[in-house]
This record gives structure tokens, C-alpha cells and sequence, in this order.
């Protein structure tokens, strides 16, 4: 049995190490030909490269990296903290609601979601890591911070997952009202569950509880 670890499929896919290199190459201004004669290479070479792939001469995409530069691996695997969603598509999406049991499934017991506070001058969505607890999402905030909504505020809960290189997913709605938790016994048991220490640190003594009065959820599918 071969130990070695797989590739990830994203770095021998021609076309998308292609489009990331006309991307890179057309941000910086330049002609196929400039990033052949950077490369080191004839661009009739240049261009049967991306066609052919990383794997027929991993050497000449190293060129074509530091030609850009890029490092082998922001070319071959795009941005690390690249936003989701720059693959595209995948082959005949559609999208599938989902039953209230599939959202809670989904979601897990702990996580990273985004709540949607009613303030002014709109509404503001910021990222927090919750946990699940009695069907309600719960959250560790400060005092006076963004993520601390006024007391019985309506407020939205929003938990997400995307494939990018299937282009698939799901993504989880909430709605419901926030509700600041002041029973010790209780407080104490929530800082115990996983997922609990706040991701952003800092000050956060107090626990928001949202009370769904709504889920739902859709599945994106391919294929």
C-alpha cells in the first residue's frame, strides 16, 4: 500500500491552473508573449503547457510562477485566502430545499456562522463562532461590541458550507430573537462546550442565545 498523501485534485486540472494564469497575467498587464519571454520559453511551449497541464513539466509551471509571482503552490492551488466561489459553477447545479432535521444535522454542534444584526444605517452581518444548544444557536460577545445585539432584537443566523471543486454546498438560515443568558449554572455550562472559547478573543463575558422561531436551508447539487 502506497502511504504517500494524494494531490489535491484542484492542482492537475488544466483548466483551472489556466484560468488562474490569464487572470495573473491580464492583472499585471501582460501579453502572452511577456509571460513566455519571462518564462524563459517559446510561447508556442507557453501555451501547450496550459493545456497540457502542471504534471507534463511541473519545472516550466515553477517558470511560469515566478514569472508571475506567484509561488508554485498560489498557482497550481489558487489563493489560500482567496474568497469561495471563484471556480464557478459545476455541471447542471440546482438547488434542493432542505427539512428542518437536515439544517440542524448540517450545522453540527459547533461552528463558524454569520449573524445579521438590525442596525443602523442597514443590516450588518459579522462572522462568530457558535455552538448549538436546544435547537438555538449561542455565541460569546463583549459588552458594546458590533456582535452584541440590543436585548430581544430579531436578528438572523446564517451557516454555510462550500465544495469548490465540485461546486457544490449548503447553505442554513435562522431566524429568530437574541437573548443575552445571565444564569450562572447555565453560562458555566456553555463556556464547557466545544467550540465555545470566542475565535476573536479578547473580553466576551456574555452569551447570546437565538431563539429560531424559523430554519431553512438549501443543498446545492451537480451532475
Amino acid at each position: 500500500m502506497n502511504d504517500t498523501t494524494a494531490s489535491d485534485p484542484t492542482e492537475s486540472d488544466p483548466t483551472a491552473v489556466a484560468r488562474r494564469v490569464a487572470e495573473r497575467r491580464e492583472r499585471l498587464g501582460l501579453t502572452e508573449a511577456d509571460l513566455a519571454h519571462r518564462a524563459a520559453m517559446a510561447p508556442r511551449y507557453l501555451g501547450h503547457l496550459l493545456q497540457a497541464g502542471p504534471e507534463f513539466d511541473p519545472g516550466g509551471f515553477v517558470r511560469i510562477a515566478a514569472a508571475l509571482g506567484l509561488s508554485r503552490q498560489e498557482l497550481l492551488e489558487g489563493r489560500a485566502d482567496a474568497p469561495p466561489g471563484r471556480g464557478g459553477p459545476g455541471p447542471r447545479p440546482r438547488l434542493l430545499d432542505l427539512t428542518d432535521a437536515e439544517c440542524w444535522e448540517l450545522v453540527g454542534s459547533h461552528g463558524i456562522g454569520r449573524i445579521g444584526l438590525p442596525v443602523r444605517p442597514g443590516p450588518a452581518v459579522y462572522p462568530v463562532n457558535y455552538v448549538v444548544d436546544h435547537a438555538s444557536f449561542a455565541y460569546r460577545t463583549g459588552h458594546g461590541t458590533a456582535t452584541a445585539p440590543e436585548p430581544g432584537a430579531e436578528v438572523s443566523f446564517q451557516v454555510d458550507r462550500i465544495d469548490e471543486y465540485l461546486g457544490r454546498g449548503w447553505s442554513v438560515l435562522a431566524l429568530g430573537t437574541a437573548q443575552y443568558l445571565d444564569d450562572p449554572e447555565e453560562v458555566r455550562r456553555l463556556d464547557g462546550l466545544p467550540g465555545a472559547a470566542p475565535w476573536a478573543g479578547g473580553d466576551r463575558p456574555c452569551w447570546v442565545r437565538i431563539r429560531c422561531a424559523e430554519i431553512s436551508g438549501r443543498r446545492l447539487v451537480t451532475g
